[in-house]
C-alpha cells in the first residue's frame, strides 16, 4: 500500500510530516507521488491564514467524492487546523468519509490510530489539549531530503502576537535537551546530510523554560564543535535576538551568516499593538549591528500590510525601515483576520483598496532593494553547495546566506561545495560560472 502527504504551512509543518512519513512507514507502506495511487492520504493542515482552511476544506470536499468509487482509501487530516476544537468537530461531523482526526500534538500516536483503522474501520479522532504536549525523542523520520535536514530544537510559543493563533494550537514553548539535539544532528552528519536548519517558532528563547542558564547561543556553540557543515536556524524573534546571538553567529565556523528577522511593521505604535515586544529603535540596532560584525549577511524579514488601525504615516515608518534595512527578501502579506486572536475583534479594521495600494507600494520598494542586494554580488566568487537541476537545465546552489545561483555544470557535483562567480542577475535571480574543476 502507499501513502501520500499533502503539508499546507511553515517549515515546522514540514518536518511533522516527515514524521508522519517515518511512522507510516512502520506499517509497511511506501510513498507515493500523486494522490492516484496512494491508499493513505494526509492533509497536514496550517491555520495560520482563513485561506489555507478553506483550501483543506475543499480538499476533503473533493478526496470524499473519490472515496465514494474507492472505498479502501483512508484519508487523514490533522495539524493545527485541526487543533481547534470546533474544527475538529466540523469536519467530524460533515466529513464521514474521513477516518483519521489528529491534532497537532497526536503525531506519536499515528501508527497507532492507522492500524485501529485499518482493523476495524472506524474513524479515529484524537486531539489533545495544547499545552499538555510531550516531546518524543528518537521518533522515526522519513527524510524529504539527501542534503538538508530539519532539526526540532523547542516546541510551542509564548509570545501571543494579537494577530497570531499559532500558541493556542502549538501551545507553550518546550525545549528540547541540548543532548538529544546534538545526538540527532551527530546522526545526520553520519549519514552525509551537509545542512541542518534548526526549528522553531522562535528558536531565540530556546532554553528559557530550563531556567538554568541554556540558551540559543549556548546550543549553537555545542553544536558548531561536531564538524564541517552547514547550519541554518528559523525563526527569529526581534525581542529575543541580542548582540550576544551576533556575536556568537560570527565566532563559529559552521553557522551560516543568514538571518530571518521578522519586523511585521516599522510603526512603534503598530508593534506594540500587535504585542511584539519591540521597536522601531531597537530593530534598526540588531540589523545595524549584524552587519557591522558580518557585512556578509543577508537578512531576510515578515511584513504585515494594514494591520487594523494602521494610518499612512505608520505604513511610511515600514518603509522606512526596509529602506535602511535593504533586506535580501521579504516575505510580504496584507492583513486578513484570523478568528479567535485579538486583533479579529478590532473595530479599525483596514478597507481592503488602501491595504492593496501600500502592499504594491512595499512590493515596488522591496523588489528594487531585492535587485540592489542581488548587483552587489555580481563578479564575486561564491561557495555553493549543489542541490541539483535548476531553471533550464542549469545546476543550482546555495551560498552560506542562502542565495540561489544557476551556472552550467556536470550533476555529478550535487552534493559537493564548489565556487561560483556571479555573472549576471536580476530582482529573483543570479546565475555565475563554475571556478575551477
Amino acid at each position: 500500500m502507499k501513502y501520500f502527504i499533502e503539508v499546507w504551512g511553515c517549515a515546522m509543518n514540514e518536518h511533522d510530516a516527515e514524521t508522519l512519513g517515518g511512522l507510516i512507514e512502520k506499517k509497511g507502506f511506501t510513498k507515493a507521488d500523486s494522490y492516484s495511487e496512494a491508499q493513505l492520504i494526509v492533509l497536514h493542515t496550517c491555520c495560520i491564514r482563513a485561506k489555507a482552511e478553506d483550501k483543506v476544506i475543499g480538499r476533503i470536499g473533493a478526496l470524499s467524492k473519490i472515496k465514494t468509487k474507492r472505498p479502501e482509501m483512508i484519508i487523514a487530516v490533522g495539524g493545527c487546523m485541526t487543533q481547534q476544537e470546533e474544527v475538529a468537530k466540523y469536519i467530524e461531523k460533515r466529513f464521514k468519509k474521513v477516518d483519521i482526526i489528529y491534532g497537532t500534538h497526536n503525531l506519536n500516536e499515528f501508527d497507532k490510530m492507522l492500524t485501529t483503522v485499518l482493523e476495524d474501520k472506524n474513524q479515529v479522532k484524537n486531539i489533545s489539549n495544547a499545552d499538555e504536549m510531550i516531546i518524543w525523542e528518537n521518533m522515526p523520520i522519513k527524510r524529504n531530503d539527501e542534503l538538508k535536514a530539519y532539526v526540532n530544537i523547542i516546541y510551542g510559543c509564548n509570545n501571543f502576537c494579537s494577530y497570531c493563533i499559532v500558541p493556542y494550537v502549538r501551545g507553550r514553548e518546550k525545549s528540547r535537551e541540548i543532548s538529544f539535539i546534538v545526538d540527532e544532528v551527530k546522526v545526520l552528519l553520519s549519514k552525509g546530510f551537509k545542512e541542518i536548519t534548526l526549528l522553531g517558532q522562535n528558536v531565540n528563547s530556546y532554553g528559557h523554560d530550563f531556567k538554568d542558564g541554556t540558551n540559543f547561543s549556548l546550543l549553537l556553540k555545542e553544536l558548531d564543535k561536531l564538524g564541517d557543515y552547514r547550519l541554518r536556524f528559523m525563526s527569529s524573534h526581534p525581542r529575543d535576538f541580542d548582540f550576544e546571538l551576533i556575536d556568537t553567529i560570527n565566532d563559529t565556523k559552521n553557522v551560516c551568516h543568514q538571518i530571518h528577522l521578522p519586523l511585521q511593521s516599522g510603526s512603534d505604535r503598530i508593534i506594540k499593538e500587535m504585542n511584539r515586544g519591540y521597536t522601531k529603535k531597537h530593530y534598526l540596532a540588531l540589523t545595524e549591528y549584524i552587519y557591522k560584525v558580518m557585512p556578509d549577511a543577508t537578512i531576510s524579514t515578515d511584513i504585515i500590510v494594514g494591520f487594523p488601525g494602521e494610518t499612512e504615516s505608520d505604513f511610511q515608518d515600514t518603509l522606512d525601515v526596509v529602506e535602511n534595512v535593504g533586506y535580501d527578501q521579504a516575505y510580504m502579506f496584507m492583513y486578513s483576520i484570523r478568528e479567535g486572536t485579538r486583533a479579529a475583534k478590532m473595530d479599525n479594521q483596514v478597507p481592503e483598496d488602501i491595504k492593496k495600494e501600500r502592499f504594491h507600494r512595499l512590493l515596488k520598494l522591496q523588489n528594487k532593494k531585492s535587485l540592489e542586494r542581488n548587483k552587489e554580488m555580481l563578479g564575486k566568487t561564491y561557495e555553493l553547495l549543489v542541490e541539483g537541476l535548476g531553471e533550464k537545465a542549469r545546476l543550482t546552489g546555495r551560498t552560506r546566506g542562502n542565495k540561489v545561483i544557476n551556472f552550467t555544470g556536470d550533476i555529478n557535483l550535487k552534493g559537493k561545495l564548489v565556487k561560483v562567480k556571479v555573472t549576471d542577475y536580476n530582482t529573483w535571480s543570479l546565475y555565475g560560472e563554475l571556478i575551477g574543476d
